[in-house]
């Protein structure tokens, strides 16, 4: 049975990601007490405030 997402989210599966990277963001988050996914959510949500404010991305809502 597939699993639903919540409402207003959505599912990314990546692959070849290098494994020293998975590594190394998978100690990243554990160092800051967060799960790998609110940790890449955290840094993907900072990294478009920072292009947004540079004008390169329209502002988000």
């Amino acid at each position: 049975m597939a699993r639903t997402p919540p409402e207003g989210t959505g599912a990314w599966n990546f692959r070849d990601i290098p494994r020293d990277l998975m590594r190394r963001v998978k100690m990243a988050a554990a160092h800051e007490g967060k799960t790998v996914k609110d940790f890449l959510i955290e840094l993907a949500e900072a990294k478009i405030q920072e292009l947004e404010r540079k004008g390169i991305l329209p502002k988000g809502k």
